[in-house]
């Protein structure tokens, strides 16, 4: 189990954006799919939370990222794949650290359900004491590309992540986390 704050800065670009600065860094993509869940009356969203179970390869950790006063926590249990298989088919709950932290948030682990999943192809680099995390996501029949940048410190890597953009000529285009931008296309359906 990991518990850590998340303070990252994103922007959304165009494919063109995507692929001129996957090559620019030199860097190729890995596939991973969140596979996002919450209860039937989206008790996680009401409380700006989100979970998920990412799989990568034959990787798999369950992610509860809850609201700080800057970013997010992030609390992670890494699983095995029987774990990982019993929680998509919601057969049982064996993530302790993050059904500890739903329990802190009055929300049953029994109680959640399965939205849908993600699947986003990443490429990351390290830039300026940072992770720059280049993302092309494809859900529900839509793709999006997206720049984020992990940091520790929020002041200096907001004035690092604007210098990059500026740098790059991208214009700034707020983005929405991706399960904010999930929900909206589930909304729409």
């Amino acid at each position: 189990m990991t518990k850590e704050l998340e303070i990252e800065f994103k922007n959304m670009l165009t494919k063109d954006e995507y692929s001129k600065l996957l090559a620019e860094l030199n860097i190729t993509p890995t596939s991973q799919t969140n596979h996002y869940f919450d209860t039937a009356d989206f008790q996680l969203r009401d409380r700006k939370a989100a979970l998920r179970l990412r799989t990568v390869g034959s990787r798999f950790e369950c992610t509860l990222k809850t609201p700080a006063v800057s970013g997010n926590y992030e609390t992670t249990d890494a699983l095995g794949q029987h774990q990982a298989t019993a929680m998509l088919g919601l057969d049982g709950f064996d993530a302790p650290e993050v059904s500890a932290e739903l329990e802190r948030l009055g929300v049953s682990p029994s109680d959640l359900v399965l939205i849908g999943s993600l699947t986003t192809h990443r490429a990351e680099s390290e830039y300026e004491g940072g992770l720059l995390v280049l993302d092309h996501s494809e859900y529900l029949g839509t793709e999006d590309y997206e720049l984020e940048y992990e940091v520790t410190d929020e002041a200096d890597g907001k004035r690092k992540f604007i210098a990059f953009l500026k740098e790059k000529q991208i214009p700034i285009r707020p983005a929405d986390k991706k399960i904010a931008r999930f929900m909206k296309t589930v909304g729409k359906r």
